[in-house]
């Protein structure tokens, strides 16, 4: 039987929410021979990588490991360990994502309490506090970056809200980690969980997660077992942590992508890497301005990752609309970027500059073919 030649795939710039284009070298670290997941070589990676999330997320304790999932099974891991039945759960809802938690949370059985507000507007803590001193949860739930709207969401009065009544808070760091300043030890933060497609740079497929000692007490005073066997935490320590007792076949080569991937982090550094993510930001919103957008969000909430632009009318009103218009971007230039979710849908882009395309060159490139296409 003759072999079908491989495809010839397009080349693309991904300023969408997510993926992000990834550096040749994760590519080439990808690409490696494979090991065993048990070969004492590959756990030296898996230990260095474990190492990195942990100063990344700002840990010094806990359990903190890279799942095979995306950022969605990231969250469903951190309710299924910290949530049974009948668990109360204040939730914090400002779009998509923090929708979904609260039908993760409802799908274990959890009594779902949330609190809403306009999206591309932070979550007000204060309303916040007053629920979660009314219903005095297992758990709170919220996201740092809203990846649907674009809004940066400040954490540490609602943890202090939290830890008032002893419940744990569980915070979504899928668009955040590796573009934004996080502390979860130092904001009171339980556990947390991300994804390695966005500011990461590598490709979707794994989500780094954290659990602080104070969650894997309370995973281990369970009164049920976890209900998803493959996301029990307990069961994944005991391949995660020193024993290295097997638990599933770990995806070798995503490791080894993101272990490149964490070097190239540790080399830039922290700092250099989130003033990069605003210089690039702050370039963009000068040039989709000049051009008739405007930024959804007010200057003291928006994510330099992840910019939301409502359309000018010029671009609503062209033919195909403004999903047309992206698809022409996409087909004609190779540039991809995010269309609106739920009510923000056909009103406003989602332009991500994350990781790797957090630079000058990207934003120089989507604006020249934006004059050209609107010239």
């Amino acid at each position: 039987m003759r072999a079908m030649p491989a495809p010839s795939l397009p080349r693309r710039l991904l300023l969408g929410p997510g993926p992000s284009n990834v550096h040749p070298r994760v590519l080439a670290a990808m690409a490696q021979p494979l090991l065993g997941h048990l070969d004492p070589a590959f756990l030296v990676i898996l230990d260095r990588v474990q190492a990195s999330l942990g100063e990344l997320f700002g840990v010094h304790e806990g359990l903190t490991l890279p799942i095979p999932t995306t950022g969605s099974g990231g969250m469903e891991a951190c309710f299924a360990n910290l949530l049974e039945p009948g668990d109360p759960i204040v939730v914090g809802v400002a779009g998509v994502f923090g929708t979904r938690m609260c039908d993760v949370a409802q799908r274990m059985g959890a009594q779902v309490s949330r609190v809403d507000c306009q999206w591309g507007s932070p979550l007000q803590a204060e309303e916040l506090a007053a629920k979660i001193e009314e219903i005095r949860p297992r758990v709170v739930a919220f996201v740092h970056a809203e990846t649907s709207t674009g809004v940066h969401q400040p954490v540490e009065a609602i943890t202090r809200a939290a830890r008032g009544v002893d419940a744990l808070v569980v915070l979504d760091c899928v668009t955040s980690l590796g573009g934004l300043p996080v502390h979860l030890e130092d904001w009171g933060v339980d556990a947390a969980y991300s994804g390695t497609q966005k500011c990461l740079s590598c490709p979707p497929g794994l989500s780094p997660i954290h659990f602080s000692p104070r969650a894997l007490e309370r995973v281990r005073a369970r009164e049920r077992p976890v209900q998803n066997w493959y996301l029990d935490v307990g069961l994944l320590a005991g391949y995660f942590g020193e024993e290295r007792v097997y638990h599933h076949t770990a995806p070798i080569s995503a490791i080894f992508g993101l272990a490149e991937a964490l070097e190239m982090i540790a080399e830039e550094g922290m700092p250099e890497r989130i003033l990069r993510h605003q210089e690039a930001s702050r370039s963009l919103l000068d040039g989709m301005t000049a051009l008739g957008f405007t930024p959804l969000v007010a200057a003291d909430h928006r994510l330099p990752m992840l910019n939301a632009l409502e359309i000018p009318d010029v671009i609503r009103e062209s033919t195909g609309g403004e999903s047309g218009f992206r698809r022409r971007l996409l087909e004609k230039h190779g540039v991809e970027v995010g269309g609106g979710l739920g009510p923000l849908a056909g009103r406003i882009w989602r332009v991500g500059l994350m990781g790797e395309n957090a630079r000058l060159p990207s934003v120089e490139t989507l604006l020249s073919v934006l004059r050209q296409e609107l010239d």
